[in-house]
This record gives structure tokens, C-alpha cells and sequence, in this order.
């Protein structure tokens, strides 16, 4: 059965740190484009950062350059968001999503995406 977990999301203060998982099972993330999106209560779901399994090759949504870092682990099956110096808001519900290999993932096209993880809240709160 193919599944995605999203997990570490939590309340951190503005300018702390958290690290995302998006863990795999039933498939492998080889040959795949994953990418992270949020969505805030009352807007559109948004592009964060994504990977490419081709290359390893990465982007980032402006905002967040320099300050998110996604990476995989291949024998864990797993990718992650680092987040550092997080802002409130960044607050919303974070997913991880896997596509295609054809899939241009730095566009952040939500259709595009054939599974989803369930979601992990990320509060940036003082």
C-alpha cells in the first residue's frame, strides 16, 4: 500500500527551528520529484521546496531561500524540511507530496502530484 507520514511539526517560537519527515512505504522515492507545500487556514495551497530523485537537484520558494534545506535519505526512505528562523506567518499545515520524474516540481503545480501525505501543523508562535 503506498503511503507518505508527514511528522515533526509543532509550536516553535518566531526565529526557531524545526525539521519535517515525509516518510515512504509501498514504493520508492527513486524515481520521483517530492516537494513540500502549506497551506494556511483561508489560502491556497502553496509550493515550499522541493527534490528531484534524477539529480538530487532542489528548489526553494523565494521566501524561504537560505533559510529551509529539504533533503532524502535513501536507505530511510525519507525526505525532510529542515526549517530554520521560521516566522509566524509561516504558520499552516505542511505536506509532502510525490510526482513524476517528467514533473516540473519547481512550478508546485498541486494536480500534478499523485500522492499526498496527511499533513503536519507548524505553529510559529510567541
Amino acid at each position: 500500500q503506498v503511503q507518505l507520514v508527514d511528522s515533526g511539526g509543532g509550536l516553535v517560537q518566531p526565529g526557531g527551528s524545526l525539521r519535517l519527515s515525509c516518510a515512504a512505504s509501498g514504493f520508492s522515492l527513486d524515481h520521483y520529484a517530492i516537494a513540500w507545500f502549506r497551506q494556511a487556514p483561508g489560502k491556497e495551497r502553496e509550493g515550499v521546496s522541493c527534490i528531484h530523485s534524477s539529480d538530487g537537484s532542489t528548489h526553494y520558494k523565494d521566501s524561504v531561500k537560505g533559510r529551509f534545506t529539504i533533503s532524502r535519505d535513501n536507505a530511510k526512505n525519507t525526505v525532510y524540511l529542515q526549517m530554520n528562523s521560521l516566522k509566524p506567518e509561516e504558520t499552516a499545515v505542511y505536506y509532502c507530496a510525490v510526482g513524476r520524474m517528467s514533473v516540473d516540481c519547481s512550478n508546485y503545480v498541486p494536480w500534478e502530484y499523485d500522492y499526498w501525505g496527511q499533513g503536519t501543523q507548524v505553529t510559529v508562535s510567541s
